[in-house]
């Protein structure tokens, strides 16, 4: 009887277990990251390191390359693309800057990205809080920038992006696969 009582008691637990993990959504197979300029700058304010302000924040999701072919065939060339997986990528700047000769407020944009094998055109967008690509509307672009694609001899498995100070402000560095495309931030 105390083994039937403990067996029951025990497939309560794993019940009551399992429908609180299904209230909420599983681990996304592309999940989201940021980047910032300064690098890692919340971890180096936290320090008391950081010296300077923030100027970027990028807000993406990291989809994985999983033996498919992706630039031609899962990105296709000449389309629109949300720079990432899931929601479109978000930056936000904490100043003004400036993207090629256009001045850039201070705010939060979508980045979208037209590839092509030997170039990328960058979108600025003023349109947030959208998933995709799905209802992208041209109208709302604020710049497009054009950028050389470099082929990398390491291929990145995890669709990522970073900041590399330049002369004058940033790169914002964008990599998959075998593909490498860095846009200038000036500030």
């Amino acid at each position: 009887m105390k083994k039937i009582v403990a067996l029951i008691i025990i497939v309560c637990c794993l019940s009551n277990t399992l429908q609180a993990q299904s209230k909420f959504p599983p681990v996304d197979k592309s999940p989201m990251d940021m980047a910032y300029y300064p690098s890692s700058y919340p971890v180096l304010k936290i320090q008391d390191k950081a010296t300077g302000p923030l100027v970027a924040r990028v807000i993406y999701s990291r989809p994985q390359k999983n033996g498919r072919i992706i630039f031609g065939d899962l990105v296709a060339y000449g389309q629109v693309w949300r720079l990432g997986a899931n929601e479109a990528t978000e930056i936000e700047f904490y100043s003004t800057v400036r993207i090629g000769t256009t001045k850039i407020n201070k705010g939060r944009y979508t980045l979208y990205c037209i590839p092509n094998q030997d170039k990328w055109t960058l979108i600025l967008n003023k349109e947030t809080d959208t998933w995709g690509s799905f209802k992208y509307d041209e109208t709302k672009d604020v710049v497009r920038i054009d950028a050389t694609v470099q082929k990398q001899t390491e291929v990145l498995e995890s669709f990522a992006m970073a900041f590399e100070k330049s002369t004058g402000g940033a790169n914002l560095m964008v990599g998959w696969d075998d593909n490498q495309v860095n846009f200038p931030i000036y500030f």
